[in-house]
């Protein structure tokens, strides 16, 4: 299965692109599903669309919980919440997002497109699995359920279920499901598509999606550079704007390895034939762009290092942190933030140093002689 997520700046036509995207694939035959909260621009024949409805995916995990916790619940004597009173809280759209995109994935499309928020809500969205089920692991550790088989016995004697055994229950579950999408966002096949109008505001945004794309370890395919103005104008006005938007797509072409250019319509795209218009810039391509990899080199003979390897183009020094907490190193860069786990062969490691040069940040490790002994 190929997964395309879009995403840009706001406002950029990042709906629209999603849109086409899936009806050019489905065009030439693809079974396509495109997943999405906004309206689209036409019918999308021959694509199956799923919609993201972020209040009505609340409501059923509120009373779910509910229901399953119950009778703690009423031990506590608390008093149960109804349907028509739920209002969602804030996350609830990044929680329904990712429970759609498992859900569709599992269905095995062809083509999975998925019209994702702006940018800076959609990296977030994108690293919560990872962050999340780290928490469970930390709050809830696994190892700890080795005592499950002494809990009916404990509930027998108190009459009523022991909140351990449903909250475990539940935590194991949400695990599961962030196991689910986050294996669907790191696949080989998932890659980012993003979309921007060219000028100042977009090429500072696109930058910062780059670095945070990276961050997280996701491929980016292409940059679609959309709504150009046409090269000839007689209007002295509207070949100004050209003029500028031309030197950012140029600016574009130079630091991104793809850049897709969809002229503007001159109008808002409106039904399937319109859509057909933008086919050519929006079919997805075959080739799927590994994402930036973070390899660890051979051993240096020359100073017995080890060096891990991270891709970070647009990583500037004084925005970069690293500081390591046992076998986790807590990666701060710009704006974004990740926690990592060393891989095995550093873990018996101490971080001698770290650079960063041309994009790429190598951080030093030597043996640690307590941990991993040398041979005499």
């Amino acid at each position: 299965m190929r997964t395309v997520l879009v995403t840009g700046p706001g406002g950029a036509g990042r709906t629209t692109v999603a849109a086409a995207t899936a009806r050019a694939a489905a065009r030439r035959g693809t079974r396509v599903t495109l997943l999405t909260a906004d309206r689209l621009p036409g019918e999308l024949a021959g694509v199956t669309v799923r919609r993201i409805d972020a209040a009505a995916h609340f409501r059923a995990e509120l009373l779910a919980f509910q229901d399953r916790a119950g009778a703690a619940l009423d031990l506590l004597g608390a008093s149960r919440l109804d349907a028509e009173e739920l209002t969602e809280l804030p996350g609830a759209e990044q929680l329904a997002l990712l429970a759609a995109l498992r859900e569709a994935a599992a269905d095995e499309p062809g083509l999975l497109v998925v019209d994702l928020p702006p940018a800076d809500r959609a990296l977030a969205t994108l690293a919560l699995p990872e962050q999340l089920r780290r928490y469970l692991r930390r709050l809830l550790p696994p190892e700890r359920q080795a005592a499950r088989s002494l809990r009916p016995v404990l509930a027998q004697l108190a009459g009523v279920p022991m909140p351990a055994q449903w909250l475990y229950e539940t935590a194991a579950r949400w695990d599961r499901e962030l196991a689910a999408v986050q294996a669907v966002i790191e696949d080989a096949g998932t890659t980012v598509r993003l979309v921007a109008e060219p000028g100042p505001a977009a090429a500072e945004a696109l930058g910062t999606a780059r670095l945070g794309i990276a961050v997280h370890g996701l491929a980016l395919d292409a940059v679609v550079a959309n709504r150009l103005l046409p090269a000839e104008t007689p209007d002295p006005w509207l070949a100004g704007l050209v003029a500028q938007q031309r030197k950012h797509l140029d600016e574009l072409a130079g630091e991104f390895p793809a850049v897709r250019e969809v002229a503007h319509l001159g109008r808002d795209p409106r039904g399937d034939d319109d859509l057909d218009l933008l086919d050519a810039a929006y079919g997805p391509d075959e080739s799927v762009p590994p994402p930036p990899r973070w390899s660890v080199r051979d051993r240096l003979a020359e100073d017995d290092v080890l060096v891990w390897s991270l891709p970070l183009p647009g990583a500037v020094k004084d925005g970069l942190s690293l500081v390591r907490r046992g076998d986790e190193l807590l990666l701060t860069v710009g704006p974004f933030r990740r926690i990592v786990p060393l891989p095995s062969a550093l873990r018996r490691c101490t971080v001698t140093g770290a650079g960063l040069h041309d994009g790429v940040l190598d951080i030093r490790f030597a043996p640690d002689p307590e941990l991993w002994p040398r041979g005499q």
